[in-house]
């Protein structure tokens, strides 16, 4: 798929949203992305997650990783295109990272991190830090969009279906805010005031 075959398949699903947006950051933007609504497709999400498989295929993945919610059906479609186990980390009660239900990472274990959308990186820097504790070898990370204009580094190489360069703004700094835009808050984990 080409970035606007895949951009128009975003604007179809409704994963592309404009408007005054509230970002799990706590930052603000104009533009918010909601994968979900892709993800809902299998056939569209296949497409999608094909082109990044294309960029990882070589890399000898053992496992699949990404944090819930947004990397669990993007970590399960690549681990199926790979022929590789899929798994994902979710918060605990303290909020931190975890695998849990009985999920583990052998030491070498070759990993790929996967999550929906990348703009701060954080969720995808706690995954890393999971399976680093457990010695696993990150082989890369790949997500479908990357919000950040290419200001994120992970340490390992990235790759992206699509590469959105959204602006966001602290709070203090919001051109939305000041023009008294209404905020949505569309995100599912709790946000940062």
């Amino acid at each position: 798929m080409t970035d606007d075959e895949i951009l128009k398949l975003f604007y179809e699903t409704d994963v592309l949203k404009t408007g005054h947006f509230l970002l799990t950051s706590g930052r603000h933007s104009n533009k918010y992305l909601q994968c979900a609504q892709l993800l809902q497709y299998p056939k569209a999400t296949e497409q999608v997650v094909k082109k990044l498989a294309e960029n990882v295929k070589d890399l000898g993945i053992q496992t699949v990783i990404g944090p819930a919610m947004g990397g669990i059906i993007v970590s399960y479609e690549m681990a199926r295109q790979l022929d590789a186990r899929a798994i994902f980390t979710e918060r605990g009660e303290d909020g931190k990272m975890a695998l849990r239900r009985g999920f583990t990472i052998k030491p070498g274990e070759k990993v790929l991190v996967v999550e929906d959308v990348v703009t701060t990186g954080g969720s995808v820097k706690e995954v890393i830090s999971v399976v680093k504790e457990l010695k696993g070898d990150i082989a890369a990370v790949a997500a479908l969009v990357d919000r950040s204009g290419g200001k994120v580094d992970f340490g390992v190489p990235a790759y992206y279906a699509l590469n959105l360069e959204v602006e966001s703004y602290l709070p203090e700094e919001c051109p939305l805010c000041k023009e008294n835009i209404p905020i949505e808050k569309p995100g599912s984990r709790k946000k940062q005031q």
